[in-house]
């Protein structure tokens, strides 16, 4: 997938996603024409169409002009940006903290637009591993810095709701790039800080 252009051609008419939702409620045993339910396929499709708009925009279009020439090249590192996503599986949401940490090579992002960023991927349908590095390789590309780590910490209602049933469990990925994958225990050291001092989802409950 280029990074340079979105993910998919526009979205359906929403139109489509409220016959849809109306069908689905009829398939489950429902009349989508009584009181509770009469705008609910309306509010299904106006809800899904933002949760997925991420689909509709390129990591380069959030971006814009906000990359920044800059000297240094201690670390960036932001924690704690909270997202909401949905399992594809399921379509049911995860949600959680993404940590970013990059080394920059002669230019920084403007601080807003990384959150920015993982709303991009977060806004689709996903697998938590394939956001984590969508995430990085958007940094990598955008910003073009010497390496790049993305460490996220998830809950999944697929997991805590239906089947297994476990409730308050963490998924944690972690993608490393460039020079952040060759220093000696750079890697682990900034895993373990994240890890050992994050809250993760319970900062975002």
């Amino acid at each position: 997938m280029s990074l340079t252009q979105p993910a998919i051609s526009p979205y359906p008419p929403k139109d489509d996603l409220e016959d849809a939702a109306r069908r689905m409620l009829v398939a489950l045993g429902e009349d989508p024409r009584r009181e509770g339910l009469a705008d609910t396929p309306r509010r299904v499709a106006e809800s899904l169409t933002y949760l997925t708009e991420g689909y509709g925009v390129s990591p380069r279009q959030v971006v814009g002009s906000a990359v920044f020439e800059h000297a240094g090249d201690d670390l960036v590192v932001v924690r704690g940006i909270p997202f909401y996503s949905l399992c594809e599986h399921h379509v049911l949401p995860f949600f959680g903290r993404c940590h970013i940490a990059y080394l920059p090579d002669g230019r920084v992002l403007g601080l807003s637009k990384l959150p920015r960023l993982v709303d991009v991927f977060a806004h689709r349908l996903q697998l938590q591993e394939r956001l984590t590095r969508q995430i990085a390789e958007a940094i990598d590309d955008v910003v073009q810095p010497r390496g790049v780590a993305v460490v996220v910490e998830a809950r999944h209602l697929c997991v805590e709701m239906r089947g297994v049933e476990k409730l308050d469990s963490d998924t944690v990925t972690a993608c490393v790039l460039g020079e952040l994958s060759e220093r000696d225990g750079l890697p682990s050291r900034f895993l373990q800080e994240l890890l050992g001092g994050s809250d993760g989802h319970r900062k975002a409950g």
